[in-house]
């Protein structure tokens, strides 16, 4: 259960390097603390009198982060999800904060441990709760759904060509016997899914789907950044590291809007002075190169986004109108995977 974390040395650069540290800013974010690799490198280039503050949803993390908080003081542990970063920066005193890195998905210790069923390789519960305290189970949630409601999420957060047939077949399946296992459910998927990418599992993209779904991680990610431009300060920078085209798309596409806020109005006669200025400077992507790869196979996919916060206010309409939340038919009215509450991240 050896986690490696994924761009470690090029996140904290990025985040030591931001201009508000220079300045002053001594207040950091790690919005999912995961094993606490990101963080204690972090904490390694950070002076004395600065904060960190450390977000996540996994018991077994927050038990993590708590010894941590024990060895080093200025560490402060939230057992919550990235999404409530600005509630709960507010709620003890913060209003503003220089640095914040988010490393999104599921991390190696959870997929390493089929009890907690995140691993179609591994035989375990088909739970795929990042908080195991509340909401429903990957087999609750396939128990319930209709056959539209898998098919809509599996197609839309698992981008799976196959999602109607995988539906039919669960539906099949439950009507004689409940799926309960995770190699059950990755058998049942790779019976119908014939063709696939090479060196990929006919379960992958399903799996997936059920755990963006229940954890509701894009919904999460939305309201993370758009907390993220509330709070960085002037010279403040955001690091995010994505895994799928779900997340970075949404990732890319935010920090976008924040940094061209005129773009829609770029044909039309108006002076500069005129324009909407930018609230983000994108900074650059960065991607993993060989040796890493070569060493940790799970960073093959990764993207690291960085973003500095200009001194240019928010506009009247707050955030909210940069961030490009992915809006899924799956996701909309009601959703069953969250037994009524909001699961969070």
């Amino acid at each position: 259960m050896e986690h490696q974390p994924v761009l470690l040395e090029q996140t904290v650069h990025a985040l030591l390097a931001a201009p508000a540290l220079a300045e002053g800013g001594r207040v950091f974010v790690d919005g999912t603390f995961g094993r606490g690799g990101h963080s204690r490198a972090l904490l390694a280039g950070l002076p004395q009198d600065a904060r960190l503050f450390v977000f996540d949803k996994d018991p077994l993390a927050i038990a993590q982060a708590q010894a941590l908080a024990v060895e080093d003081a200025r560490v402060v542990v939230v057992h919550d999800g990235f999404a409530t970063l600005g509630e709960a920066l507010q709620e003890r005193g913060v209003a503003q904060v220089a640095g914040i890195m988010l490393d999104l998905g599921v991390s190696s210790p959870q997929i390493d441990d089929g009890e907690r069923g995140f691993s179609f390789m591994k035989d375990g519960p088909l739970d795929m709760r990042m908080d195991t305290t509340r909401g429903l189970t990957a087999a609750q949630w396939l128990a319930e759904a209709g056959v539209d409601e898998m098919r809509e999420v599996i197609q839309n957060y698992g981008e799976e060509r196959f999602a109607f047939q995988i539906a039919k077949a669960i539906d099949a399946r439950r009507a004689s016997q409940p799926l309960e296992r995770t190699l059950d459910l990755a058998g049942l998927v790779a019976s119908v899914v014939r063709t696939r990418e090479k060196g990929q599992h006919p379960a992958t993209r399903t799996f997936q789907a059920l755990r963006i779904y229940l954890n509701q991680e894009l919904e999460e990610l939305a309201g993370a950044l758009e907390a993220a431009l509330s709070v960085l300060q002037p010279g403040g920078r955001l690091a995010v590291i994505s895994f799928h085209s779900l997340e970075d798309r949404m990732v890319k596409q935010s920090i976008a809007a924040a940094a061209r806020p005129g773009a829609e109005l770029a044909r039309l006669p108006l002076r500069e002075s005129e324009m909407p200025q930018p609230v983000l400077h994108s900074v650059g992507r960065i991607l993993p190169d060989a040796d890493e790869v070569a060493r940790n196979s799970r960073a093959r996919s990764a993207v690291l986004r960085v973003a500095e916060r200009t001194t240019t206010a928010l506009p009247h309409a707050g955030a909210q109108q940069f961030v490009a939340a992915r809006h899924v038919a799956a996701s909309r009215g009601g959703r069953r995977g969250s037994a009524g509450t909001r699961t969070r991240r």
